[in-house]
């Protein structure tokens, strides 16, 4: 029974530690208010650098939606990275406009080593590049995207993460629908209020910004199946922040068939855990030993579970907790009002943070897709567990 009591001490303090860093980001995220002015006395020469493989049925649309940028014509560049393709993806681009950098390697087949490729070639080729977006073949960036970014390079941000949020899709697609309510706390609540501590808010890679100089003094060299997460550790190790542009933002679309992603998911929840143990041990030092909140503040960023997985983990604990009160075990009614206060603190993250998110109707109503996601969530880290070493980067399948 000590044991026991012990083992539900820890996974409290834990749940409150994650559950409490989200309620502090929540809090910061609605006190910032966002800019509406992005003037400047200079206007930077930009790249869109899309990495591209095997994309021709969404790639035209957005190559299209990048000629709508309101931004001077002749101060950007849309340059197409098909990497490893074997359709149109290349002569699509071509058609619509696109400068077009061809890469064939069958062997470093990975959305990491295209972007070193290419910047490599981009950083010795084009002298009059001051600054590369990157953006994914399936996203659309919002009209005053560039504006945003050279605003936010003139006051000095080396590289910027943009917001990275989920197109609006279909009502019945059940699984982008909880996608887009993920992007929503992920890529914008907790990003703001990452902004509004100080800390940096790391690299979604969709939306990412970097100066040239920012290449030059921190190459690409991140190849794993979370490249964006590492890349921005990369370069907070090396006294780098990545600024968040919560005004800009682009929008991808997510597969609306769950099957479809799988694959997606497995990318983002198994690449993290590698990141985990090359960073978070560094990150947790740091943070001790030259007592900076930004250090500690990845740090936590880091290791947090998503939402769902830990709401489901402490409903769970309160459910089991609430039937040992009935049978009378001693102490379990100080646990049942412990795991009650996790909840709520879950549940403050997802609805103010929706609201600070000004999330529409369709959001809400979505959120009866919970509990069938949760355990979609759970059969997903079943198969994970038993394709254990196969970390083959596999694509996602793009629908009509």
């Amino acid at each position: 029974m000590t044991i026991l009591l012990l083992v539900q001490v820890l996974l409290l303090l834990l749940s409150y530690l994650f559950l409490t860093y989200l309620a502090v980001l929540t809090v910061m995220a609605g006190l910032v208010r966002l800019r509406r002015q992005f003037e400047t006395s200079r206007t930077r020469r930009f790249a869109f650098v899309i990495p591209a493989h095997n994309e021709e049925e969404t790639l035209g649309r957005t190559l299209q939606s990048l000629k709508e940028v309101s931004y001077p014509a002749d101060m950007y560049r849309v340059i197409v990275v098909a990497d490893n393709c074997t359709d149109n993806t290349a002569s699509v681009a071509r058609g619509m406009g696109a400068l077009v950098y061809e890469r064939e390697d069958p062997q470093l087949r990975s959305k990491g080593y295209a972007l070193r490729w290419v910047f490599d070639r981009l950083l010795g080729e084009m002298p009059d590049l001051e600054a590369f977006v990157v953006i994914d073949a399936d996203s659309t960036p919002s009209p005053d995207y560039l504006t945003v970014m050279n605003w936010y390079l003139e006051q000095g941000a080396p590289a910027v993460q943009s917001s990275d949020l989920v197109e609006l899709p279909d009502p019945e697609a059940w699984n982008a629908q909880m996608t887009r309510i993920g992007f929503l706390l992920g890529n914008y609540v907790r990003p703001l209020g990452r902004k509004a501590l100080g800390g940096t808010v790391g690299l979604r890679g969709n939306g990412m910004c970097f100066t040239r100089s920012i290449l030059k003094a921190v190459p690409w060299e991140s190849y794993s199946l979370a490249e964006d997460l590492e890349h921005g550790l990369r370069l907070l190790q090396r006294g780098y922040v990545v600024a968040f542009a919560p005004e800009a933002n682009v929008y991808a679309i997510m597969p609306r068939d769950a099957k479809h992603a799988e694959s997606q998911r497995s990318r983002w929840e198994g690449g993290r855990f590698p990141v985990i143990r090359r960073f978070g041990w560094p990150l947790a030092l740091g943070a001790l030993q030259k007592f900076s909140l930004v250090f500690l503040d990845a740090f936590l960023d880091l290791v947090t579970p998503a939402l769902v997985n830990l709401t489901a983990f402490v409903f769970v604990s309160l459910i089991l907790t609430a039937i040992l009160a009935i049978a009378g075990v001693p102490g379990s009614v100080a646990f049942l009002v412990a795991w009650a206060g996790a909840l709520a603190l879950a549940l403050f993250h997802l609805f103010a943070g929706l609201r600070i998110a000004r999330a529409d109707d369709s959001v809400y109503r979505s959120l009866r897709h919970i509990p069938r996601y949760a355990f979609w969530k759970l059969r997903l880290y079943a198969r994970m567990v038993q394709n254990r070493g196969k970390s083959a980067w596999i694509r996602t399948t793009r629908e009509r």
